[in-house]
């Protein structure tokens, strides 16, 4: 069966029901609103659906163009973001939990360095923020980041290493799940 045709107005409505949920879970895990979220995940449609005879798809899926115009319009929210980012972080570590249990999940859950990892997010520059969050939370490949921002394919790696290597030093020099294997060991 072929792929939905973006220059049918009927035929868009597939694309909306097979990328929506996905699109919003993204939105809704950058901007942490619901109301936010759903307003950019609807946006992003909204604008798809007007520059729909615009897509090439020699540039990419539709997949990641609509998630690079869902990266642009959360950009249009970045200083909201940032200051919720902040916000997180002023708050610091989550208290001890009570029992075993209680510290496993929240260690499994890496409670303890929310509010660093927060901060760190919101200190990155905005490239690299933008393909940390495209491949961490929209579990995109390079190549689509690439797509989905219009940025080449060896720039995806690059930001992705300088986000890497800034978070760990933000962190301490640690990496969260190394320290979590150790203590299962």
């Amino acid at each position: 069966m072929p792929a939905p045709s973006l220059h049918d107005p009927e035929r868009f409505a597939e694309i909306f029901d097979g990328h929506f949920a996905e699109i919003h879970r993204y939105a809704a895990r950058r901007l942490e609103d619901r109301d936010a979220a759903y307003d950019v995940a609807s946006q992003t449609f909204l604008e798809a659906f007007r520059g729909r005879h615009r897509f090439d798809g020699s540039r990419g899926t539709v997949r990641s163009w609509l998630y690079g115009i869902a990266t642009n319009l959360i950009g249009k929210h970045r200083r909201t973001e940032q200051r919720a980012l902040r916000a997180r972080a002023r708050l610091g570590a989550a208290p001890p939990a009570e029992g075993h249990a209680d510290r496993v999940n929240a260690r499994v859950s890496a409670q303890g360095l929310r509010g660093a990892l927060a901060g760190a997010i919101a200190a990155l520059p905005d490239g690299e923020r933008d393909v940390l969050l495209l491949v961490a939370l929209a579990d995109l490949s390079h190549e689509e980041v690439a797509a989905a921002l219009a940025i080449p394919y060896g720039t995806v790696g690059s930001r992705l290493s300088r986000a890497r290597k800034r978070l760990r030093k933000a962190l301490g020099g640690t990496n969260p799940m190394l320290d979590l294997e150790e203590d299962d060991g």
